[in-house]
């Protein structure tokens, strides 16, 4: 019989947030595959876990997913972690877990901590519908590009950042989203010296521009989506609902104009049953 692979969340910061269930796998499978040994071993030895390690990284991934594979489809359980949180966000694992399902290997993920889960979980920003875009290019030119083709994105945005970069990626933001848009800055998550400020991205930049201490350790920014503008032709919600509900039934009519005007998919819902009678016209 094929083993299983194992994907394993562990500690962002503070060590007490690794699960149980993750903690009883580490010391049950024969091998652990890592981003990086050293630091991994660290969190087994704090749990007296004496687990063999295997070095899993970007750079030697490509060769090390077949051989690993092999101990798998052999009978042999393995353990995937990275050097922080969940692995394959922002983190190797990728090629592991794609050749695991090319090859009909079962994939048991192992859920914990996710410092973009955490940031959002604490960011006071529109959570409902968001888009996680991990580490934005090095390159300002890069950078920029990639800001601008999210400008309009109405979803709350999820980045991560370096602390050598975080000043330049909130000018490069300020300049394609304004400085008045709304952002969350979660730096060192869980850690002694964890931060999370909510505030525009014009105040951020001047609060971490201000405070070198603020440029350091593991960041998240998470970013407020665009206001969506006004349906084309200046349509107001209600017209635009009755337009859209001589073609198509109420609930896709109500997630339709919910998409192009930005207001809760509920309220047009109700506006709709109004507008078919289904519901008495609110009085003032």
């Amino acid at each position: 019989m094929t083993g299983k692979l194992y994907i394993v969340a562990t500690p962002i910061g503070n060590l007490g947030d690794i699960t149980q269930r993750a903690l009883d796998i580490l010391r049950s499978v024969p091998l652990i595959a890592a981003e990086d040994t050293r630091h991994s071993r660290r969190l087994l030895e704090h749990y007296g876990i004496a687990t063999p390690l295997r070095a899993c990284h970007d750079f030697n991934e490509g060769s090390q997913a077949g051989q690993l594979l092999d101990r798998v489809a052999a009978g042999s359980d393995l353990a995937l972690v990275s050097d922080a949180g969940t692995p394959l966000i922002s983190d190797p694992g990728f090629q592991l877990v794609r050749e695991a399902h090319r090859r009909g290997i079962p994939v048991v993920p192992v859920p914990g901590a996710c410092a973009a889960i955490a940031a959002l979980s604490a960011a006071g920003l529109a959570s409902d519908r968001f888009a996680f875009e991990g580490f934005l290019p090095a390159r300002q030119s890069a950078r920029l590009t990639a800001l601008r083709a999210l400008a309009s994105e109405a979803r709350t945005l999820v980045f991560y950042e370096a602390p050598h970069r975080i000043l330049d990626s909130l000018a490069d933001m300020e300049t394609v989203f304004g400085s008045d848009r709304e952002a969350t800055l979660a730096r060192e998550l869980t850690k002694t010296f964890e931060t999370i400020v909510r505030a525009t991205l014009g105040e951020l930049s001047g609060f971490v521009g201000g405070d070198a201490n603020q440029q350091k350790g593991e960041i998240v920014l998470v970013v407020a989506g665009a206001k969506q503008a006004a349906p084309a032709g200046g349509l107001a919600a209600e017209e635009l609902l009755t337009a859209l509900l001589e073609e198509l039934p109420l609930k896709k009519a109500a997630v339709l104009a919910a998409r192009l005007t930005g207001q809760p998919r509920a309220q047009l819902y109700d506006m709709g049953l109004r507008l078919q009678g289904k519901l008495p016209v609110e009085k003032d």
